[in-house]
């Protein structure tokens, strides 16, 4: 190998470390908080994607239809539950927030398609889709069974995981889709250069990052979440809902998801199901980070994406099976290190 080959496998590795950093955070924000191992984060980067790829072809995308109708769920559940205890006054709110805004975002995204605008747009529009979807998947699929134990909670995530790849493949069919790079120039640092579509995927993630940890130290929200991640019990009694953490935590999870999804779609076909192997090894990554920390589920992110690059060189048919076993080692000495508690603990 010379330096030309190891400077391309890192500059790949980087780029999709980089992508499963972000799902790694994500799934890392969901655990803390809610105790959901998320499995459905990959799902997010998929939609995120081919959304993005429907609206370059001119075609409607089949998420607006499933926005809509999840914001009509919600509506009616939280409409019931309202005037089940007297809270009036919530209701309009609850109809702007679950009703009205998705709506809006539909209607926006229908009229829009064949307008055919600039690539950048319609990747902000492609995230607007997506992104609410997080809180009602929340409202939806866990909030009634919030305290259940993790184990239920992983079951209920097996099931959100099979029915959103099961409506990607007839929303968007078995066939992979890319669009063009944001930025197709290229830059030379010394004797390696650097495509200007992987500049872009650094940079975001790096700017996503810092103002995530910006939000959970600087505002309000951030604050709340942080300390549900703490103590559940410490933050109902102080006031902080966990019905608002979780689904806020989730809000969180599909725009990352939708993000990386948009990120990652020009250098790689974007099939209905790939979002699954993507949230794996960002779920590795999240695992080497012990599901606690984010600095940590970050690095190992990246040490995922080099050592799914250079396996790519080595030993392409084994990539996979190098990736996913690091994690039983990893597994084996935290069980060994940490002490064992009960199921919820």
């Amino acid at each position: 190998m010379d330096f030309s080959i190891f400077a391309i496998l890192t500059q790949d590795g980087i780029t999709n470390g980089a992508i499963y950093a972000l799902v790694a955070l994500a799934l890392v924000l969901v655990f803390a908080v809610t105790r959901i191992i998320f499995l459905p984060q990959g799902e997010f980067v998929s939609f995120g994607a081919l959304t993005l790829v429907s609206l370059q072809a001119g075609t409607v995308p089949a998420t607006i239809w499933l926005l809509a109708a999840m914001a009509i769920m919600t509506t009616t559940l939280d409409l019931v539950a309202a005037l089940r205890i007297g809270r009036t006054r919530a209701i309009p709110k609850m109809l702007l927030l679950n009703l009205v805004l998705p709506l809006a975002i539909v209607l926006l995204v229908w009229w829009a398609t064949p307008r055919q605008w600039p690539l950048l747009v319609q990747a902000a529009l492609s995230i607007a889709v997506v992104t609410p979807m997080g809180p009602m998947i929340y409202r939806l699929a866990y909030q009634r069974l919030a305290n259940a134990k993790v184990l239920i909670l992983l079951i209920i995530s097996v099931g959100v995981h099979f029915m959103m790849t099961g409506l990607g493949l007839l929303f968007f069919g078995p066939e992979g889709s890319r669009v063009t790079p944001y930025l197709e120039t290229s830059f030379e640092l010394g004797a390696m250069q650097i495509s200007g579509q992987s500049v872009v995927v650094m940079v975001v993630s790096l700017i996503l990052i810092l103002a995530l940890a910006l939000f959970f130290s600087r505002t309000l929200y951030g604050k709340a979440l942080k300390a549900t991640a703490m103590n559940r019990t410490g933050a109902r009694l102080m006031g902080i809902s966990t019905t608002m953490a979780g689904k806020l935590s989730l809000f969180f999870a599909a725009f990352i998801g939708s993000l990386s999804g948009i990120l990652i779609v020009p250098t790689t076909a974007i099939y209905y199901d790939s979002g699954f192997l993507i949230g794996l090894k960002g779920f590795v990554g999240a695992i080497l980070g012990g599901l606690v920390s984010y600095p940590l589920a970050a690095i190992g992110a990246v040490l995922v994406g080099l050592l799914e690059s250079f396996s790519s060189f080595w030993a392409s048919e084994y990539k996979e099976v190098i990736v996913f076993t690091i994690i039983i080692p990893v597994l084996l000495w935290r069980s060994m290190t940490t002490s064992h508690h009960g199921g919820d603990e």
